[in-house]
């Protein structure tokens, strides 16, 4: 099985490779992409692959704009820490639709669903080369594309929703060479990713690198207490020190401790952010 692996952030992506080679290891990623631009010209200058993993907000867009530039054939299993786009991606060619951070049982079970989507096709057109096995199986995800959403649908994404009812981290395993040791959430001020890694800054102001991903965190978190300030960032309550107007719409953010950068809220999130705080 090919793979193509579309994800903006490289340490979901290695993680992500991992679990499918644990899972299936005679598959073979064939590429990583980390944008629209660079993912249409992947899919361009290449064969399509068995299978696409898509992380749906990318630096450049979201990579429901790939559909708009090369006609994909190939499977695609969205990737994503936010649920609002469910719909969405069964509108194109989407087997599945998998929250971040990623299990590897809901990760099983969309490859199941994959290989018994093929057996059903071998079954009925007797295609089991894999020209025509290919082209069966795009002529399905295309019927399934034109063929508007109603209510059966709706199971497989409420499965897939569930990780929310999961109980907050309250704490985090920090490794400092040889020895492990933990950190409580209450002691947390902010996480932060620089350089495609992420770090959590305590509120005495020590730093220490994290084996996880924004997008990850921001399911692990009390949404009560943390708030994703922009891509950058993701603050605990206590320690936003001051918020100034900026322009269009924007905000400005003091941190505490003092973050070395300056921490800029987008007008589409003032509002909500607003309210966390309890404005």
């Amino acid at each position: 099985m090919t793979i193509l692996i579309i994800e903006d952030e490289e340490l979901t992506a290695r993680k992500l490779q991992r679990l499918l080679l644990d899972i299936e290891p005679t598959a073979i990623v064939v590429g990583m992409t980390v944008s629209v631009d660079e993912s249409v010209d992947w899919l361009r200058s290449n064969a399509q692959p068995d299978l696409i993993f898509m992380d749906i907000e990318l630096a450049d867009g979201q990579s429901f704009d790939i559909f708009n530039h090369v006609a994909i054939t190939s499977p695609v299993v969205f990737t994503t820490a936010y649920d609002e786009y469910a719909i969405k991606a069964f509108k194109v060619s989407s087997i599945d639709y998998l929250l971040k951070p990623i299990k590897e049982d809901d990760l099983r079970r969309a490859l199941a669903k994959l290989q018994a989507l093929k057996e059903v096709l071998v079954s009925q057109t007797g295609t089991a080369g894999p020209s025509g096995l290919e082209a069966s199986l795009a002529g399905l995800l295309q019927q399934l594309r034109e063929t508007p959403l109603i209510a059966p649908a709706a199971p497989p994404l409420i499965s897939g929703m569930n990780e929310a009812n999961q109980p907050y981290r309250d704490r985090f395993m920090i490794k400092q060479g040889q020895r492990l040791f933990s950190i409580e959430v209450d002691e947390v001020a902010y996480f932060v990713t620089r350089n495609k890694m992420s770090f959590l800054k305590t509120k005495e102001g020590s730093e220490w690198l994290i084996d996880y991903t924004l997008d990850e965190l921001s399911q692990m978190l009390d949404p009560r207490r943390f708030f994703r300030l922009n891509r950058q960032i993701i603050a605990e309550l206590r320690s936003v020190d001051k918020v100034h107007l900026y322009f269009n719409g924007k905000l400005k953010v003091d941190m505490r401790p003092v973050f070395d950068e300056e921490v800029v809220v987008s007008r589409e999130k003032a509002g909500e952010f607003k309210l966390w705080l309890g404005e």
